[in-house]
């Protein structure tokens, strides 16, 4: 096989190739959306368990406080710029609140803006500022490849594909904005690969390394970008190689079909948004179980029974019995739990994975109850059709269907949903950050085809307003 025929070099070329003024209308609005939504997830995500741990952990490996380092969402602390990378990856997918290409099976903008936002806010990473177009131009080719890649895969997920596929999508943003042409971009996605990994265990297990792996290619790809600027030549096969990506972490696939896309579907206007803080394969049975309660208006007392009838993904990915003692991590990813969490409230926020909650008898007495079945889908990624029915106590059953999930393209959140829930995020940042910074960073990304410099929107989510 020769270099020129792997699948990289498409990707590598439409990334350095891309030009703003060829970006469709519905992707730049798609862009704008999806920046704010995550930029204000990262904002929450300093609020989550072992954020204080983790900027120890890597403050011990030192800071440079002018030239190397970056800024940590809301805290504002620094940190030399791979852990920086690091540590804002693992806030912006922590509360599994960060958007997601569904027929990927990719959470798109965790690796890439955890890596892109930290290496914009660091003095040298680049050779100048980052202007706002410059950084919606490399995150739209970035979520290209790292959904693109997810799509392009027909086998069921080994290793976590939000790390692994957006860490490609991450290299080669960050090749883009250092400038680099086609070859150097293949390079910086080269030196990634030979650092990647994430496996499906944390998520069996729900463990709190599930985000960080997340981090952990953030981190990865500023190194490889960096490594290719100073020419770093790695193999180039990556995609495609007997030892290649789809041969050793995915399996059956069809890269070179959605090579031929490139340019002319934009996967920015395919990412759905997370409305709830959960496993997005747990966002069916929420929207089901708000639809049918806010229909028939009944009550956590009159539940005997929650069944679902799920794809195989679904039940694999959220399938998990909930338990007395769940980490946040663990209950996120519990359907039942979740589910129970919905009965009891009007949806699902951060709140329902506080200590006090994950300990609540009635609660779990409550997700005892719900119990989620396999379907006859055969597609290993898909996230739908579902089924969810209510049996209240009287007999009566109460039964949904449902094809597109609330948040999905087909199904969206409004505009107006979206900037509850950016400002919700934003309020719930420790340190506090000012609500008037939120609305600032708003407008900021309203227009950011005038914003000059992306350190202004960085400076806007912290809680000291920038100021050293």
């Amino acid at each position: 096989m020769s270099a020129e025929k792997d699948a990289v070099w498409a990707f590598a070329d439409h990334a350095a190739s891309l030009k703003y003024e060829d970006i469709p209308a519905d992707a730049i609005k798609a862009g704008k959306t999806f920046l704010l939504d995550s930029m204000g997830v990262g904002v929450v995500g300093s609020a989550a368990p072992w954020v204080d741990e983790l900027w120890s952990s890597q403050a011990a490996f030192g800071v440079d406080t002018a030239r190397g380092s970056a800024r940590v969402l809301a805290s504002g602390r620094k940190l030399a710029l791979p852990s920086a990378a690091l540590a804002n990856a693992f806030q912006i997918h922590n509360s599994e609140f960060d958007c997601v290409h569904e027929p990927a099976v990719v959470h798109p903008m965790a690796v890439l803006l955890g890596a892109m936002l930290s290496a914009a806010d660091c003095d040298g990473y680049f050779e100048s500022q980052i202007s706002g177009k410059a950084l919606l131009t490399a995150l739209i080719a970035g979520v290209d490849i790292a959904a693109g890649l997810g799509v392009a895969s027909n086998a069921p997920l080994k290793f976590f594909r939000p790390s692994t596929a957006g860490g490609f999508g991450a290299a080669a943003a960050l090749a883009r904005m250092k400038g680099m042409d086609t070859g150097g971009i293949v390079n910086s996605m080269s030196t990634a690969y030979a650092q990647m990994g994430g496996t499906m265990q944390a998520h069996t297990e729900g463990s709190m390394l599930l985000a960080m792996q997340v981090g952990f290619n953030a981190r990865n790809a500023i190194v490889a970008a960096e490594m290719a600027a100073h020419g770093a030549d790695g193999p180039k096969n990556i995609l495609e190689g007997p030892f290649g990506y789809f041969a050793l972490f995915e399996g059956d696939h069809d890269v070179g079909a959605v090579a031929k896309t490139l340019g002319k579907t934009w996967r920015i206007t395919e990412v759905a948004h997370k409305p709830f803080p959960s496993g997005r394969a747990t966002h069916g049975l929420v929207d089901g179980v708000l639809q049918l309660k806010k229909k028939h208006g009944f009550h956590e007392r009159d539940v005997a029974r929650v069944e679902s009838h799920v794809p195989s993904l679904t039940h694999r990915l959220i399938g998990r019995p909930s338990k007395a003692g769940m980490t946040p991590g663990y209950a996120r990813l519990s359907g039942q739990y979740v589910v129970a969490s919905a009965i009891l409230g009007d949806g699902v926020g951060v709140e329902d994975f506080k200590p006090d909650a994950l300990m609540d008898a009635r609660r779990l007495a409550l997700a005892a109850m719900v119990h989620i079945n396999i379907n006859d889908n055969p597609d290993p990624n898909a996230l739908a059709p579902l089924r969810v029915a209510i049996i209240l106590q009287n007999g009566q059953r109460l039964e949904i269907d449902l094809d597109k999930v609330y948040g999905a393209p087909a199904n969206p959140m409004t505009h107006e949903a979206h900037l509850a829930k950016f400002r919700k995020n934003f309020a719930s940042a420790s340190p506090v950050v000012p609500a008037a910074q939120g609305e600032a960073l708003i407008a900021a990304i309203d227009d950011i085809e005038n914003v000059k410099d992306v350190r202004t929107l960085i400076d806007l989510c912290m809680a000291n307003g920038g100021k050293a």
